[in-house]
């Protein structure tokens, strides 16, 4: 006799089945206005086309050993002249043609070369990182600017100078004070004799010895006024022996 097989008892199955009933959506106002828009246009392309296009008739299916209807017309070139034939193999190409069109053009930027000295891949351009030999190529490389010799030959000019004037200097004499107010004492007598003989020529220089001598002691008052000048502005006074 088989056995009757009883579904397992469980609290759940004596409670009733619940209908959960979903929510209405939130409908915009204009949801109908659109819907009906829509609608037409959407009925209208039913047919896998526009409506107005017939559909074709299932009689004219497409036979065995047939092509395809052309959809659209073949776009032809309208050319005038006929293109070259293609050269054969035996022929050979013209030779001795001269044009002025210039084929290779000269390139005018260059690739700079950059060397990559970290695993992040940090670069730097390699012509200013000091590894290429750029400046021992140059013409006047190892050889003293020219502005160096200037200036070497100014301070060794200067130095020249300085020791010819040390050498002056020590074949002068310093004259004392007694000596300086003696000289300029008698400076100032002939300065004071030329200016009485100065004043008692005529006053009417008329002959050119007359124009002659008033020149002559002209530039010898002169003088004296200069040598007189220099005496008192200056204490410390050098003559040569």
């Amino acid at each position: 006799m088989a056995k009757t097989i009883f579904p397992q008892e469980s609290i759940y199955n004596y409670l009733p089945e619940q209908v959960h009933s979903k929510k209405p959506k939130n409908t915009p106002k204009s949801r109908p206005v659109v819907t009906l828009k829509d609608k037409p246009l959407k009925n209208a392309m039913k047919t896998m086309g526009p409506a107005k296009v017939e559909a074709p008739s299932p009689e004219k299916y497409l036979k065995k050993h047939s092509k395809v209807p052309e959809t659209k017309e073949r776009c032809h070139r309208m050319c005038i002249a006929k293109k070259p034939a293609v050269p054969l193999r035996s022929e050979h190409p013209p030779e001795g043609l001269c044009t002025k069109r210039n084929i290779i053009k000269p390139t005018t930027t260059r690739q700079q070369v950059a060397s990559v000295d970290t695993n992040r891949g940090h670069k730097a351009l390699l012509e200013h990182s000091g590894l290429v030999p750029k400046y021992t190529k140059k013409k006047g490389y190892g050889q003293v600017p020219q502005y160096l010799r200037h200036r070497s030959e100014e301070a060794q000019r200067a130095v020249d100078d300085y020791e010819f004037a040390e050498e002056e200097r020590s074949a002068l004499r310093q004259l004392s004070d007694e000596e300086r107010q003696a000289n300029l004492e008698s400076l100032k007598s002939t300065l004071a004799e030329l200016n009485d003989k100065y004043q008692r020529l005529p006053v009417v220089v008329d002959t050119q010895m007359r124009k002659t001598r008033k020149e002559q002691l002209e530039a010898e008052m002169k003088q004296l006024e200069s040598d007189v000048v220099l005496f008192e502005k200056f204490k410390t006074i050098y003559i040569a022996d």
